[in-house]
């Protein structure tokens, strides 16, 4: 595998189309400074997906599209094409050649193409991936990235071994599984507190479901017996309805006389009716008769005087029209001019094709003089390029002697710059010695600060937990006081309800019109006794009877009464009070209790109690406790309580629901100001305990940067020292560059003095051309000479038919016309016989009216008498139909008694089937009342089974369903959590395989990247030592790695106290090792070999010639040495136009080994 080709588009300063065709083994890149020479490594780091600006020497990402110079304007869009050639199969795609694609447009929008086909980011570096090349691109090695290698963290130089051994998509599947751990743990929190909130739910709900199955039993009781109350209530109606019934009949029997009556006499009426309408028509027949024939007599005289019109108007019309005979003589012409014309065509066509076979000599002639002249051409160019390489070798050594200037000017101004870096770096370490001193004493503050904020924090939550216990308080209270209510309500109702009582009016029980004062229920209750159950509103005497007594509950019904004071004339004792004083009473029922409770007194004790009656046998006294005395008699103990007590009771807990609500209401602003008050002492923590880490952060910082600080000035002075070396090493190369420019001036000057060649002529080409283009001229004019030709012939081609089909066309019209003329004389000759019958019918007609006329004078006599006959008929029919109608009425007071009866009988079906959602059929055939049906025990039974329903308190109907779903549901995500767990667990056996694998392929790699570097560093640095170092050896999957390296002579280790060169090569030692180690398929090298002298330039290329046996090195050089050994040289020139151009030539490299250059003593 190897890069094939790389096609430039509006890239940087490739404005127009650009192509290198990259072959294996060295491509070396040359081309003065600033051509474009870096703009071809960046654009091989954009197309394989770098996405820093700054990686590729920009401050946007949009910089890389050609920003325009000269007369060239901006371009829209930046694209760059690579090919790959991928014969060996390192790509995991099955092609031969893999081309790659990326295009960026100036809006920012970009997008990738693997063959021509869309792709992705991640698609085209897992594609490279496999073939060790990653995003940190360790197998191109740009300018500064030697030293951003030595300088970079442990950690960081990890990555290029990783980048290399293929760890990258590892790494990738690692972060996918640790993402989704990340979200399936808020599922799994998720699902496990659903799972207890629904296990709390169980068993109350299983409580209700219990509650609920002892209620279907009893509710099946319940149904049993209103069955059968349903079933007797049917049998009896449909005996009503079948009394109806016979009822009905009676009076259909003599409605049906009357009816027979009616239709006799009907019949009369109907006979004279049928004479009457037997004469009407013959009446109606002739008068019609008589308005025909008037009809008839005035469209005879009508049509009379019309044909006598039209005999009188006729008149023939002549023909006008072309004569046929002179349109065929026009045809006959057309045909001849036709001929003429296609004769011209035929010549025509013969001059073309004699032209055609002169334009092709003349072709063939022309070519033959321009490939004699581009030979010429092409001979001039070969001696020229000679000319061009001198120029090129010329102009790259004046630059060289520019650059050697530059560096020596350089290195004399970096000398000055590092001895005030040195000064500056002292002043440094003793303003960080401050900073960090003071840093130091702001972190007690702030702990401080922190540790109030925590407990502040605390504080906040505690006070929002007792809110919430409170709020739970208040919550229990008003559940407990609304079931309180309902079960009241329920035991009200209970003892209220009277299936009886709702054929009557509406009732209501007397607790509803009576309200005692607090803790007077019991002794109103126990004063008023079995009234206390009663029962209020209006009943008639009907109503009552209409009753069933025998099988109704004893009830007292309280009727409205007029308002009477029955208060007994007596004197009270100072300890007891009239009772009617500690209840108000409303108008329904103010006379009928005033009337009970009037010789009623409250008194505070026993004694009293007694002492009050014996004072007057007409009082009762009663305490508050429901003890009451009369004369001779006194009632103890505790009975049921009354309505008027649990009516009370209700009250009551309905003011205390209201309390409870009103103090959840308050508690609720309450809890939401200490929900706010915590949230905002949590964010003070955490923002406390953020300044205070920020502030520890300072200082590690600070104190970090004093020990790095003092390293520096360490490193500047030795820098210092190193610099007066460089610089006279400066000064000796400048002179060796311009000796070397001088001698290429002098060679270049006598190969220009040697070039008198001169242009070939280019009279004999220019000859051929001027005659073929005037043979062309003549091609095109005989051509539309043709063309003409050919359309006047087609033009004339159609002109005789078409005046041959108009001449047809006029005699066969000149043969309608006279068919025309015929028949309007022939209608002229049959309207003049029409006018002289029309005066025969005319007087016909005449006759035929008197006849009519008389007919219809008669048979408007006879109607007259047949229709005092209907009249009479009339009368009689009149008389029988009011008797039939009065029997009609009673029939129709039957019908609706017998209606009312189905009526109730269906409202009966309807309410049965609604409340007891039976059909009527199965009711009948199930509970039909047999002999000795008893429907008062029915009622009975009824009656108890509601008591004990009623005993159970409120039942949820739905608990047996909820519960069971609730069961499903909590089995359901039960299994889902355990699902959830165990994909947990294998993602997590995911990550340990993944850091599994990461772990083998980092050891191997380092095993073999250990290995070579040694051998490496020896062959750059003869004589020296140098290692890779592991930073922590036993966490293999997170160590980084540290270089040591100690050049011959030397004994530091430390990589700031090396020189640049040595940086360099240390850091190419280290890249190469991982080459050696895990190759890859191409390298690039951006003037990595710039910093380097002449010994270990040679040294380096000897590594590259190593290298060019498996792997295929793309070097971009100044230098004539790495020249020497490429396979293919690539000029880069850019002319003042700003744009960049490229020449290339294969070489014949030198394949020998260089010699090791020996140092000078």
């Amino acid at each position: 595998m190897y890069l094939k080709s790389l096609t430039l588009k509006g890239f940087k300063s490739f404005a127009s189309a650009t192509t290198l065709k990259f072959e294996p083994g060295i491509c070396a890149v040359v081309g003065p400074n600033g051509s474009g020479k870096s703009n071809v490594v960046d654009a091989l780091a954009w197309v394989m997906g770098e996405q820093g600006a700054k990686n590729l020497r920009g401050g946007k990402m949009e910089d890389v599209i050609f920003a325009g110079a000269g007369d060239r304007k901006p371009l829209g869009r930046a694209e760059v094409t690579l090919t790959i050639d991928n014969s060996d199969g390192a790509l995991p795609i099955e092609y031969t050649e893999v081309s790659v694609t990326r295009r960026m447009f100036r809006d920012g929008g970009g997008e990738y193409e693997i063959n021509g086909h869309k792709a992705r980011l991640m698609d085209i570096q897992e594609l490279l991936s496999d073939s060790g090349i990653g995003r940190e691109m360790h197998v191109i090695v740009g300018q500064g990235r030697l030293s951003q290698i030595l300088e970079s963290r442990p950690e960081d130089r990890r990555a290029f071994i990783e980048e290399a051994a293929g760890v990258l998509k590892h790494r990738r599947r690692k972060e996918k599984a640790q993402r989704k751990l990340v979200g399936m743990q808020a599922n799994l929190d998720r699902l496990s507190d659903l799972t207890a909130e629904l296990g709390k739910q169980l068993k109350p709900l299983a409580r209700q479901a219990e509650a609920a199955r002892k209620a279907a039993t009893i509710q099946s009781e319940v149904r049993d017996a209103r069955l059968r109350i349903a079933g007797y209530q049917i049998h009896s109606l449909a005996s009503s309805l079948k009394d109806a019934q016979s009822h009905h009949d009676s009076i259909a029997e003599k409605l049906e006389e009357v009816t027979e009556q009616l239709e006799e006499a009907t019949g009369a009426q109907l006979e004279a009716e049928d004479a009457l309408g037997k004469i009407n028509p013959e009446a109606e027949k002739s008068q019609q008769l008589w308005f025909e024939l008037s009809s008839l007599a005035e469209r005879v005289s009508a049509t009379q005087r019309i044909a006598t019109d039209r005999a009188k108007n006729f008149s023939e019309v002549r023909y006008s029209g072309p004569d046929p005979d002179e349109l065929a003589e026009k045809a006959a012409r057309a045909d001849a001019e036709y001929a003429e014309a296609e004769e011209t065509v035929d010549i025509l066509s013969e001059r073309l094709e004699s032209i055609q076979d002169n334009v092709a000599e003349l072709e063939e002639r022309a070519q033959r003089a321009d490939r004699e002249h581009l030979a010429q051409v092409r001979a001039i160019a070969d001696r020229r390029e000679g000319i061009v390489r001198l120029l090129t070798l010329e102009s790259q050594q004046r630059e060289h002697i520019v650059a050697a200037e530059a560096e020596l000017e350089r290195l004399r101004e970096a000398e000055s710059d590092i001895a005030a870096q040195a000064r500056s770096k002292d002043a440094e370490h003793k303003d960080c010695q401050t900073q960090a001193q003071e840093a130091r004493s702001r972190i007690e503050p702030l702990s401080q600060s922190r540790d109030a904020a925590l407990n502040e924090s605390r504080a906040a939550d505690s006070r929002l937990e007792q809110l919430r216990e409170q709020q739970s308080d208040i919550d229990k209270s008003i559940s407990r006081l609304e079931s309180k209510i309902e079960t009241l309500e329920s035991h009200r109702m209970t003892r209220n309800a009277v299936e009886q009582w709702e054929k009557l009016q509406s009732f209501y029980g007397v607790d509803r019109y009576i309200i005692p004062q607090r803790g007077m229920e019991k002794a109103i209750a126990a004063a008023l006794g079995p009234v206390a159950e009663a029962l209020v509103g209006e009943t008639t005497t009907a109503e009552l009877q209409a009753l069933d007594i025998e099988s109704l509950a004893r009830h007292i019904v309280i009727t409205p009464g007029e308002d009477h004071d029955w208060r007994l004339a007596t004197d009270l004792p100072h300890y007891a009070s009239w009772l009617l004083d500690y209840v108000e009473l409303a108008p329904e029922v103010s006379s009928t209790i005033v009337q009970i409770l009037a010789d009623v007194v409250l008194v505070d004790s026993y004694e009293h109690g007694r002492e009050v009656v014996n004072h007057d046998p007409r009082l009762r006294a009663v305490c508050v406790d429901g003890t009451m005395w009369g004369h001779g008699w006194v009632a103890v103990g505790s009975a049921e309580r009354s309505a008027v007590e649990i009516a009370a009771e209700i009250d009551q807990a309905e003011k205390d629901l209201e309390v409870a609500r009103l103090q959840r209401v308050e508690l609720a602003g309450t809890l939401n100001g200490a929900h706010q008050a915590a949230d905002e002492a949590r964010v003070r923590s955490a923002q406390a305990q953020a300044v205070c880490r920020e502030q520890e952060i300072v200082v590690e910082n600070l104190s970090r940067r004093v020990e790095a600080v003092s390293h520096e000035a360490e490193a500047r002075k030795q820098e210092l020292r190193r610099h007066a070396l460089r610089v006279q090493e400066a000064q000796d190369r400048l002179s060796q560059l311009r000796l070397l420019w001088e001698e290429t001036s002098d060679r270049l000057s006598r190969v220009e003095e040697d070039n008198s060649e001169e242009e070939p002529s280019t009279s004999e080409r220019d000859e051929a051309a001027a005659a073929l283009s005037h043979m062309r001229s003549m091609e095109v004019e005989a051509r539309l000479s043709l063309r003409t030709a050919q359309d006047k012939a087609e033009h004339i081609r159609g002109r005789g038919d078409g005046l041959r089909r108009q001449a047809e066309y006029e005699r066969q019209a000149r043969a309608r016309h006279d068919q025309a003329v015929a028949r309007q004389r022939r209608k002229a000759e049959i309207a003049s016989v029409v006018a002289q019958q029309c005066l025969v019918v005319a007087e016909r007609v005449d006759d035929a009216l008197a006849r009519a006329t008389q007919w219809k004078e008669n048979a408007i006599a006879q109607r007259g008498v047949i229709s005092a006959r209907v009249s009479a008929a009339k009368d009689t029919v009149s008389a029988l139909r009011t008797n039939a109608n009065r029997l009609t009425e009673k029939s129709h007071a039957a019908e609706l008694s017998l209606g009312q009866a189905q009526v109730r009988l269906e409202e009966a079906h309807e309410k049965i089937v609604e409340q007891l959602g039976i059909a009527i059929s199965d009711l009948m055939r199930d509970y039909t009342p047999h002999e000795g049906f008893d429907i008062g025990a029915q009622r009975v039974r009824l009656k108890n089974a509601e008591k004990d329903l009623n005993a159970l308190g409120k039942v949820n109907p739905l608990a047996l369903e909820e519960f069971k779903a609730l069961e499903e549901r909590y089995e359901f995500l039960s299994t889902q959590l355990a699902d959830v767990e165990q994909a947990r667990r294998d993602l997590h056996g995911v990550i340990n395989d993944v850091d599994a694998k990461i772990l083998q392929l980092f050891t191997d790699a380092w095993k073999d990247v250990e290995a070579e570097f040694p051998r490496v560093f020896a062959t750059l640095f003869p004589g020296g030592e140098g290692r890779l170092v592991l930073t922590e050896p036993h966490d293999m999957l997170t160590t980084g790695i540290e270089v040591e390296a100690r050049p011959p002579g030397k004994r530091v280790k430390r990589l700031s106290l090396l020189s640049g060169g040595e940086k360099s090569l240390t850091a190419l030692a280290m890249l190469v090792a991982i080459f050696r180690a895990r190759p890859s398929p191409f390298y690039v090298m951006d003037e990595v070999e710039a910093a380097l002298d002449d010994v270990n330039l040679r040294r380096l290329i000897a590594l590259f010639q190593e290298l060019r046996d498996d792997s295929q090195l793309i070097v971009i050089t100044h230098q004539k040495p790495t020249m020497d050994v490429a396979n293919v040289l690539y000029g880069v020139t850019m002319r003042g136009d700003g744009i960049t151009r490229v020449i290339s030539q294969r070489m014949t490299p030198d394949v020998t080994k260089l010699p090791e250059p020996q140092p000078a003593e």
